[in-house]
């Protein structure tokens, strides 16, 4: 096997997932959409996670070329997807995340809402909510776009109390409605932080459906996707970034020619027409948004992470706010003060070109935000250190 360093692998991140200077997509709706197509998708969990991300790996992209692109372009796509996690994905991504990952998530969720609406007293609950779900699908079609408020007022039984989670079924219907592909997210109420979305049909909000694909044939094309864009990796990080059984990461890969390499002692795959150069990672700083596609593109993140875990991931593993240098972890960033100043810290020393590099980066962020505060979904430590002052 050929042996794959650290350096080669820190390296390779950087260009592939367009974090530096000479990597860069255009700043325009149109370089949006490559950003989020190089890192194969951008974590929308968090709603600021988006916008940041792909603001880090464009030339000069504002927060309305972001919006352009999902909205009025519509040439990106606001999903559930991989391990039930909401995805900003390129149409043709999109296809591939919903018959490869989310009709398997759709399935685990219907399973689970029957369950709950049944111990909720619902009598027949699998046929009450099949009934429910073309109700309230046709009460979205008859408005063209709605905010879940408005369906529950169209459809009185969404105000159903599920009693495992003591709210109403609404939310439950409506992700249940998503993740089977019916349903997308449009814009959201109010600003680009905001987490309210309106509702739309798939078909009318994308001009048609997502394109079918076989399973077999999805799962393969993400699996190509993923190693070009994270590869050369372990096969546990791919089934983990999927959610796939080792049945179905077994069967994806065997679709493609890839190649065993040793990543420092441990075995991992990179495709055979890819092969990885021996580089060196720019000596360049950026800053990545909590829940960022980069570092939450592996399992297995020693490599780029050191010894950072504990002060930048929350207690479930969702990653803060990071600060990089020539494709590494270094520290983290946050937004203090109600003018939102963007301050940094270091977990080590990094030298004086660096740091200079890191306080030029976060002047890059701060003009991006101009004055919006965003405060991470998921805290974590050195974030609400950074934040408290």
């Amino acid at each position: 096997m050929d042996k794959i360093g650290v350096t080669a692998r820190r390296a390779r991140l950087v260009a592939r997932h367009r974090l530096s200077a000479g990597t860069r997509a255009a700043g325009d709706p149109a370089g949006v959409v490559e950003a989020a197509r190089s890192v194969l998708g951008l974590h929308a969990t968090d709603p600021a996670t988006v916008h940041l991300s792909a603001m880090a790996r464009t030339d000069g992209a504002a927060v309305a070329d972001v919006e352009h692109a999902l909205y009025t372009d519509r040439t990106l796509v606001r999903m559930l997807g991989m391990r039930r996690t909401v995805w900003v994905l390129d149409r043709e991504t999109a296809a591939r995340v919903q018959h490869g990952c989310a009709h398997t998530v759709a399935a685990t969720a219907r399973r689970r809402l029957v369950g709950h609406l049944a111990e909720s007293g619902v009598d027949d609950a699998a046929s009450w909510l099949a009934d429910v779900e073309a109700e309230t699908l046709a009460a979205l079609h008859a408005r063209g776009e709605a905010f879940a408020a408005d369906l529950t007022a169209d459809v009185p039984r969404l105000r159903t109390r599920i009693a495992a989670t003591g709210q109403n079924a609404t939310t439950r219907v409506l992700l249940q409605l998503a993740a089977d592909g019916h349903i997308v997210r449009g814009r959201p109420r109010g600003s680009w932080t905001s987490t309210q979305y309106r509702w739309s049909p798939t078909a009318a909000w994308l001009g048609g459906e997502l394109t079918p694909l076989p399973v077999e044939e999805a799962q393969a094309g993400l699996a190509r996707r993923w190693l070009a864009a994270f590869g050369p990796a372990p096969v546990s990080d791919l089934r983990w970034f999927t959610g796939w059984t080792a049945r179905e990461t077994t069967r994806a890969l065997a679709a493609l020619d890839t190649v065993e390499v040793d990543l420092d002692g441990v075995p991992g795959l990179v495709l055979a027409d890819d092969p990885v150069a021996d580089d060196e990672p720019p000596a360049e700083a950026v800053l990545l948004p909590a829940l960022d596609p980069t570092p939450m593109g592996w399992q297995s993140r020693d490599w780029f992470l050191g010894p950072h875990r504990e002060r930048l991931f929350d207690r479930t593993g969702n990653i803060g706010p990071t600060v990089w240098w020539a494709g590494r972890v270094v520290g983290g960033w946050a937004q203090r003060g109600a003018g939102g100043e963007v301050v940094v810290r270091c977990l080590e020393d990094v030298g004086a070109e660096a740091a200079a590099a890191i306080e030029a980066a976060a002047h890059r962020v701060a003009t991006q935000l101009a004055g919006t505060r965003v405060t991470p979904r998921f805290r974590t430590p050195l974030e609400k250190e950074l934040t408290e002052g």
